[in-house]
């Protein structure tokens, strides 16, 4: 199995994925220092920074989100575009079962969005703390301590989204659409990352957890479903 996802990391060009990674962290990145400097002004009971603990649960929100989407597009471009271009019939001529085949390649799109998550998370927490320091976006200073004590959870939150990432597998599937995985992805971005003063969505654990679960049995169903049908 590790062969075979090494051979699909091989064979997908995933310089598009590392270029808009990078975008995507500058974009959060501003947007943070947009939002604490828009709070400034603001009461510590309003702000969306007031301590270091809100300033990562927000960070993390809208990396989890952003890279949802880009999921998304990965199970569109490696999975649902394979078979709407009938490319993925190449790979069923190997002496390999199709189950391991498009085990390897949700593998590897789970890999890629879990790990990003997570290096993006620790990226941005870094260089939120440098600038906040001199900045002052957040009311309370976020320190190395704080993001380290943050790993655990983050770990946690990491897993779930990456299996939650899953879900628009479904209907990409079902509706043999590319868009359709896309959109979904977005919808599920949408309702996930909701957030007020008084409740936020993502941060009750047991609702990402939940959806992750959906969305990995969803990833078991395409799978098994694969030695029945030759194209979605």
């Amino acid at each position: 199995m590790l062969n075979l996802i090494k051979l699909e990391f091989k064979k997908t060009k995933l310089g598009w994925y590392y270029k808009g990674a990078v975008i995507a962290n500058l974009c959060i990145l501003g947007l943070l220092c947009l939002i604490g400097s828009e709070e400034q002004n603001l009461s510590q009971a309003k702000m969306s920074m007031a301590d270091a603990a809100s300033t990562l649960l927000l960070l993390g929100i809208i990396v989890r989100s952003v890279f949802i989407v880009f999921a998304g597009v990965l199970i569109a471009k490696l999975v649902i575009g394979e078979y709407k271009n009938r490319t993925i019939t190449v790979m069923f001529t190997y002496p390999v079962s199709r189950k391991k085949l498009i085990t390897a390649k949700l593998l590897l799109i789970g890999g890629l969005t879990f790990s990003t998550m997570i290096v993006s998370e620790l990226i941005l927490a870094f260089i939120f703390s440098q600038l906040n320091d001199v900045y002052q976006f957040s009311p309370e200073k976020l320190t190395m301590h704080n993001i380290g004590n943050e790993i655990g959870v983050m770990l946690i939150y990491a897993a779930s989204s990456t299996g939650l990432s899953f879900i628009p597998l479904y209907f990409g599937v079902r509706k043999q659409s590319v868009p359709a995985t896309i959109v979904t992805s977005c919808i599920l971005t949408s309702l996930i990352s909701q957030q007020s003063n008084e409740i936020s969505l993502a941060s009750i654990i047991y609702i990402p957890i939940s959806l992750a679960v959906v969305g990995i049995v969803i990833a078991f169903w395409s799978i098994r479903k694969i030695d029945r049908e030759d194209v979605l």
